[in-house]
């Protein structure tokens, strides 16, 4: 099993700094739910007030010297006072809490964004998703209910101690000192340490389910087609129990961790009832006194019991806040350039280009390669020769081990990212579609473009007329996974995409392989139209396809020649 790399100060530590300027709204908070608890404890301290009170006047204790109307009214505004505050304190805890989930979506997606494709192509789908779903809301819990508790609880147990120590007895405040230390500080620690394990195991295996179910229904036709059923379901079974084991072991160590921390503030009430019936058969403290300690000793004992009850959450919010930094703290394979050089693109030149995954296993050997305007480009190859991998490096989604990639005699590493890309265009084998309409989707490559651009780039790709077909046109809506279009379909609107955003460089990767005869004549003609004015390198197995390049090269075991 794979521990924590980090411990759980450290996370706690790590997630505060992330307050930023919402810090002061958890002081707020803070403030708000110490007042607010003294102020529900002051309810009961007065009823204690008034029965001592009453005992005085009956001559069994010293007299109190409050008036009535003034024990009530303190009764009454501490009721008041309580219901504000408290308001106050949730809101400020789950203002921080949902503001901050929101900037800590950000913050993923904006890692994500700079991680891709390079790392993200050995990440599972799944276990993002469970990031961006459950872990980030499981940090709500530390938010909203972990740090404030921890400082109410410390500010409550310290008036609490003064104010017996002051009114009533030493000792009594001293009884109730050594119950908060245990309970609010030992007990969370052996708790926390027993739990541990399983709130990783169970953010582990939650994760692992997750990504596999969804590959499951992702890829539920080719189960069906494979006749694979049976196999899967007895594999999501399988995981299913294993997360149910690790949840059940979770849950009886947390409830176990609950009825030991109960039987504990139950030890130190006695502890304190009993002390304070012998310091007052003693005659070291008065009944009226006695009575007021104990009633407040009685009533303190809440914010240290939500401390003791936190490691049952904390164990899973530092699983999640943990993954969570991993991904912050991740190191990207490449650094977008910000500020670089700029260029409008008109030629490309690659020389002694050599690129490897892994050390001594390359997958390109002193590639040169070169290409201008007018031009179609093809390569051919068998799969796996390393020519995907070279139009990706064209994009810069992995640094060169060596060579020059040179757009106008600039080097791909000085050139700005965002630059690069409104330069250079990709349509990869398989093409996503948002759970959006058609127009939107088409729109992700020009978010400004009028509908005559776009449909006349649907029919460039040949997929015009399908649209229109459809029973809302370009506004239908892709269903979730795009199930209700073929490949082919997709394929051709992500080649629509590439005509709309109107890249002088066009990277084709395999652009026709799901589509039939007739609609890659139309494809591959509407390519020819356009090498006038930009650059098409374009990457297929189909000889028909290779027809219209103006020039051929070839792959083989890394090594690139023009034919």
């Amino acid at each position: 099993m794979k521990k924590i790399r980090r411990s759980g100060a450290k996370i706690m530590a790590s997630l505060i700094v992330l307050l930023g300027s919402l810090s002061y709204i958890m002081i707020l908070a803070v403030i708000n739910g110490t007042v607010g608890f003294i102020a529900a404890m002051g309810v009961t301290i007065s009823g204690a007030t008034a029965v001592a009170k009453a005992l005085g006047v009956l001559g069994l204790c010293a007299p109190i010297n409050m008036s009535w109307g003034l024990i009530i009214g303190l009764a009454v505004g501490f009721g008041i006072v309580r219901g504000g505050l408290r308001y106050l304190e949730q809101y400020s805890n789950h203002y921080i809490a949902f503001k901050l989930l929101a900037v800590l979506r950000d913050k993923i997606f904006g890692a994500l964004r700079i991680l891709c494709p390079a790392k993200l192509e050995t990440k599972q789908k799944g276990n993002i998703i469970a990031m961006l779903t459950s872990d980030i809301e499981t940090l709500e819990v530390f938010y909203a209910h972990t740090i404030s508790p921890i400082c109410i609880a410390t500010l409550v147990s310290l008036i609490v101690i003064l104010f017996v120590g002051f009114v009533s007895s030493w000792y009594l405040a001293l009884i109730a000192l050594f119950g908060f230390i245990v309970i609010g500080i030992i007990l969370p620690l052996i708790n926390s340490s027993k739990l541990k394990a399983s709130g990783v195991n169970y953010r582990k295996e939650f994760a692992s389910f997750n990504a596999y179910f969804l590959d499951s229904i992702k890829g539920i036709k080719d189960i069906v087609l494979n006749n694979a059923e049976k196999e899967r379901e007895e594999e999501v079974n399988k995981r299913s129990d294993i997360l149910l084991k690790e949840t059940k072991k979770m849950k009886n160590a947390t409830t176990l961790a609950a009825s030991i921390t109960e039987l504990f503030v139950t030890i130190f009430i006695v502890i304190a009832l009993v002390s304070g019936i012998l310091l007052y058969n003693y005659n070291n403290l008065d009944l009226g006194k006695m009575l007021i300690g104990i009633v407040t000793i009685f009533g303190s004992f809440g914010p240290v019991i939500a401390i003791s009850a936190l490691p049952g959450n904390l164990t899973q919010t530092f699983a999640s806040g943990d993954r969570v930094l991993n991904l912050l703290e991740e190191k990207p394979v490449v650094k977008p350039i910000v500020n670089g050089k700029t260029f409008t693109y008109d030629n490309l030149d690659v020389k002694d280009l050599s690129f490897s995954y892994e050390a001594n296993l390359p997958v390109l050997k002193d590639i040169c390669f070169h290409a201008k305007k007018g031009e179609v480009i093809g390569i051919v190859g068998r799969s796996g020769c390393g020519k995907s991998t070279f139009l990706k490096l064209l994009l810069r989604f992995w640094e060169k081990e060596k060579g020059y990639i040179n757009y106008n005699d600039i080097d791909i590493d000085n050139i700005d990212s965002a630059n690069l890309l409104d330069n250079v265009t990709l349509v990869s084998q398989t093409t996503y579609l948002f759970n959006e309409t058609i127009l939107e989707n088409l729109k992700i490559a020009k978010p400004n473009a009028t509908m005559q651009e776009i449909e006349e780039a649907c029919k460039m790709a040949s997929i015009h007329d399908f649209i229109m077909s459809l029973p809302e046109g370009y506004n239908t809506e892709v269903t979730s996974l795009g199930d209700n279009l073929s490949a082919g379909e997709k394929q051709r609107i992500g080649l629509a995409r590439a005509f709309l955003k109107g890249s002088e460089l066009i990277l084709l990767d395999e652009p026709t392989s799901n589509v039939d005869s007739i609609n890659e004549g139309i494809i591959l003609e509407s390519l020819a139209r356009q090498k006038a004015k930009k650059s098409i390198i374009l990457v297929s197995h189909r000889e028909s396809t290779m027809a219209i390049c103006d020039r051929l090269y070839k792959v083989k075991d890394g090594v690139m020649e023009e034919a």
